[in-house]
């Protein structure tokens, strides 16, 4: 007995710390800990895959980054995401936060690139165009307004085609490309561009994604997903996923909203920090 308490008492004298009760993809990957009003979550960042997005998310988080206070104009330098709101919450798909006005409308005041991989999410295998003429689900088009607005205006803009003199003259050019459009040449044709070099993965349950209103249109907003979303993929950057706290989201997307899917009481981000 005497000698178990001596081993008890020098392995506490050694500061031993208990294990950490989540696992991790990979050991060298940074853990950020969202703090919310609901409780936390753990996040493992993905820096290898979206580098520059995992690293504006940190900087902005720990004060590091400078950004535009939307309040003053003025330059400014402190945590960025502690105070402010998940904004946009729907039940059983995502809960979004990160922007300093609280309505969808805000950012830090610059816009960078997005980080994605589309021929490693499988986009370049996928035919815009079904063989019965109908257009892949993912393209999200509900009208001939959407079909002429996301896929053959980008279409004719990359042909060169500009007057209906020309569309005319080369209608069987035009229906060949539509043919042979895939979904990574769909989305490239809407302005998105890919990285080849990258390692990108789908936007699934459990994975947090920049927002954003285009192609590197990325600041400040993210999402979490609360359930798999294969439409967005190709649209936006996935730089980490929850290791611990999905509890917390799923409380936090079952809130009560009102307009604009807005919670009716607040849900506040605490602070977002690196686990040390």
């Amino acid at each position: 007995m005497r000698l178990l308490l001596a081993l008890a008492l020098i392995l506490l004298a050694c500061g031993s710390a208990p294990a950490q009760d989540f696992k991790i993809e990979d050991p060298s990957h940074p853990v950020a800990i969202l703090k919310t009003s609901h409780g936390d979550i753990y996040i493992e960042l993905f820096e290898k895959e979206a580098p520059k997005t995992v690293a504006n998310f940190v900087e902005l988080a720990e004060g590091r980054k400078e950004f535009t206070d939307p309040k003053t104009g003025k330059k400014a330098k402190r945590p960025f995401y502690d105070g402010l709101v998940f904004h946009r919450v729907i039940k059983d798909f995502m809960i979004q936060g990160g922007d300093p006005n609280g309505n969808g409308s805000g950012g830090p005041g610059y816009k960078f690139e997005d980080e994605i991989n589309a021929d490693a999410l499988g986009l370049a295998k996928l035919s815009a165009v079904e063989k019965d003429g109908s257009l892949h689900p993912h393209l999200l088009v509900r009208s001939q307004e959407d079909f002429n607005q996301m896929v053959l205006i980008p279409l004719l803009r990359r042909m060169k085609i500009a007057n209906q003199e020309e569309f005319e003259k080369r209608k069987e050019d035009i229906q060949k490309q539509l043919n042979s459009l895939t979904l990574k040449g769909a989305y490239e044709n809407m302005g998105y561009s890919y990285s080849p070099s990258l390692k990108s993965r789908a936007p699934s349950k459990g994975v947090v994604a920049m927002a954003n209103a285009g192609p590197n249109t990325n600041g400040s907003q993210f999402f979490i997903n609360m359930a798999d979303t294969p439409w967005l993929a190709g649209k936006h950057t996935v730089f980490g996923k929850v290791v611990k706290g999905m509890e917390v989201v799923e409380k936090i997307g079952s809130a009560e909203v009102g307009s604009n899917n807005t919670p009716k009481q607040d849900v506040k981000i605490l602070s977002i920090r690196l686990k040390k």
